[in-house]
């Protein structure tokens, strides 16, 4: 073979060689570019996850620590494990110098807003430098009223309305509109009280007794409430616990509240740290869905639906 020829196939497999460690190292600048975004982005989402971001996305010393309470509080609505998660997370933060939940809710389930004022007094007992105080928007009503006893101030607008310290059990009767169409009911039941105040049925006076008893049990359990959570500050009247509301304005005379407030002024002017960094748990579409179906479904397979206790 002569020199040129052997020169040619030289210079091709040289070209050949430098192409594939060429490709090589550009794909393995690729790797360390994906594996580097990826690391990247799993990093930012951990740490907005933990809070650890404000709301600006700069990183931050010290916070105000924010959970919304918005809505009925009720397990298919706002449930209290959405919103006593959203406080511990609040509080487990080494950053967070204080904490305001921000309610906005004209009551419900005497036995989820129980749950939350529990978690509130245990959070702050196990934190004890770390305030918590309630925010009020436009209302904060029996239940609503229920969760913030628990806390160390509330603050609200002049024209929030504020109380509803009572219970109700509501319901509708048909037997009226039964006999003017005719219909007959027929109950049968086994145990002389499982048609326990059956709407279509009418009313048995030993049962609205035991109802009424039962409702005045669970007053008295949300007066104890109020009255363990404000103190001194609590200038008890004839009507305080009677289920009358308040405007903000008049709650703070009454000692239901300590003062007017915002969440923007109580995080500046307050607890002195205006970075605000939000903790509230928000569940998804899928969340939502499947909890209201579950509701649904219980619903659809008891016989007779119950008359519910409700702090609203």
């Amino acid at each position: 073979m002569s020199e040129p020829t052997q020169n040619w196939e030289r210079e091709v497999l040289e070209k050949l060689a430098l192409s594939a460690i060429q490709e090589q190292r550009r794909s393995r600048h690729w790797s360390i570019l994906f594996k580097t975004l990826g690391f990247l982005y799993l990093f930012t989402v951990l740490f907005l996850v933990k809070g650890w971001f404000g709301s600006d996305g700069v990183s931050i010393k010290e916070h105000t620590a924010l959970v919304d309470l918005q809505g009925e509080i009720a397990p298919d609505q706002v449930s209290a494990d959405n919103v006593i998660s959203s406080l511990q997370d609040a509080f487990d933060d080494k950053k967070t110098k204080g904490v305001i939940l921000r309610i906005n809710s004209p009551g419900g389930s005497p036995v989820q807003a129980g749950q939350i004022h529990d978690e509130i007094k245990r959070l702050r007992a196990l934190h004890p430098k770390t305030p918590l105080y309630v925010v009020v928007d436009d209302i904060c009503a029996s239940g609503g009223y229920y969760v913030a006893a628990g806390a160390d101030k509330i603050f609200v607008d002049k024209a929030s309305i504020v109380g509803s310290i009572g219970v109700l059990m509501d319901g509708f009767g048909f037997t009226k509109t039964m006999e003017k169409l005719g219909v007959e009911r027929r109950l049968l039941t086994a145990g002389e009280n499982k048609g326990f105040l059956d709407p279509f049925s009418p009313v048995d006076p030993k049962q609205e007794a035991f109802a009424r008893q039962m409702l005045e049990e669970i007053h008295g359990q949300f007066i104890d409430v109020v009255r363990e959570g404000r103190g001194k500050r609590l200038k008890e009247t004839p009507d305080m616990f009677s289920g009358l509301v308040w405007s903000g304005e008049k709650s703070i005379q009454l000692g239901l509240a300590d003062g007017l407030g915002s969440v923007d002024s109580v995080a500046r002017d307050v607890i002195k740290a205006e970075d605000i960094v939000d903790f509230t748990q928000h569940e998804g579409l899928a969340e939502r869905l499947a909890g209201r179906l579950g509701a649904s479904m219980a619903k659809a397979l008891t016989p007779f639906e119950k008359t519910g206790v409700s702090l609203r």
